[in-house]
């Protein structure tokens, strides 16, 4: 007779489990502040004899503002001015806009261009922030025509500074 044996073997039975954890993610977004300008050349041409020299640059800014006293700008210096003979950085003035969406306020009127420290371009108060994409602004300069100029080609370079707190 043939016997059969039968050896069971007892595995415990599992069950399932899952544990989870947890973390918290912190940031601190700090003010911030950018500025590209589309034209590196601005050429400033006159559509008559007289008439006054004139051309747009355009740009962008990306900034946002602390919420509590903070602020924000655009300047723009001549930092290097046109040579002897040439215009002279007193005879150039500009005015300014700045996309209509903007919390940035454009410069009023218009303003004499200087070389010894940056005027104003466009402004930001507390808690102010453009389009992520950044807001589009323009300079449209303005340079007296003059019988004193010698004629020649002549350069200044305008120098855009961005800054917020």
């Amino acid at each position: 007779m043939a016997r059969t044996l039968l050896i069971a073997l007892l595995l415990p039975v599992c069950a399932a489990a899952q544990t989870t954890a947890t973390t918290t993610l912190s940031v601190t977004v700090a003010t911030a502040a950018t500025i590209s300008i589309d034209n590196p050349t601005t050429a400033l041409t006159s559509s008559t004899t007289w008439g006054d020299y004139t051309g747009t640059t355009t740009g962008s800014v990306q900034m946002r503002t602390s919420k509590t006293g903070g602020a924000g700008s655009v300047t723009v210096q001549i930092t290097s001015a046109f040579a002897s003979g040439g215009p002279s950085v007193s005879d150039l003035t500009y005015t300014c806009t700045v996309a209509e969406d903007s919390d940035a306020t454009a410069c009023s009127g218009s303003v004499a261009a200087s070389d010894t420290s940056g005027t104003s371009v466009l402004t930001m108060g507390a808690d102010g922030h453009t389009a992520d994409s950044g807001d589009s602004f323009s300079v449209d300069w303005s340079l007296d025509n003059l019988p004193s100029y010698t004629p020649g080609s002549y350069s200044a370079t305008a120098t855009f500074t961005v800054s917020a707190t």
